[in-house]
């Protein structure tokens, strides 16, 4: 009888960028593992304002092919820094809603401290080397593509 330890179950990075609404649920399930006791999740949604305007929905782009090359790094640093099982990020593209999920990341692994840093640690890495570009759209029907102030790239703008 095989124990606990023998799970044959190969780490996954799950990356994936959509046009359609993204289900937290979903994205949670792809990561649990018979041997690990937490799944560590961020999802980032629309607020509703920014600077005194009223924010509707925003608007993404990538370039995927880049994007996807740049998580898929964010994930082997991960894996190099904590002992996690697996790995699932996704990004919205196109309009995004208020209250909606632009961002779900989710980490899976033995014990809670190891997938909440590696979360944490991809959001930020996210929003400084992947090539996603965020355009706001207003109430008063304007809308203004916004520079990610930690984006290494655009540093120095």
């Amino acid at each position: 009888m095989k124990g606990v330890d023998d799970v044959e179950e190969k780490p996954k990075d799950i990356i994936r960028f959509t046009a359609e609404k993204l289900s937290v649920g979903e994205v949670s399930q792809l990561v649990v593992s018979p041997v690990c006791g937490a799944v560590s999740l961020f999802v980032g949604t629309t607020r509703n304002n920014f600077e005194g305007k009223n924010v509707i929905s925003l608007e993404y782009e990538a370039y995927v092919p880049m994007a996807e090359n740049e998580i898929r790094k964010i994930c082997s640093d991960i894996r190099q820094k904590w002992p996690v099982r697996h790995i699932a990020v996704f990004h919205r593209l196109g309009l995004v809603p208020v209250s909606e999920a632009s961002t779900v990341i989710a980490v899976s692994s033995a014990h809670r401290a190891a997938s909440l840093e590696a979360v944490s640690y991809a959001i930020d890495s996210l929003k400084a080397k992947v090539p996603i570009w965020k355009k706001e759209i207003y109430e008063e029907s304007t809308s203004s593509w916004k520079r990610n102030k930690e984006c290494f790239w655009a540093a120095g703008d």
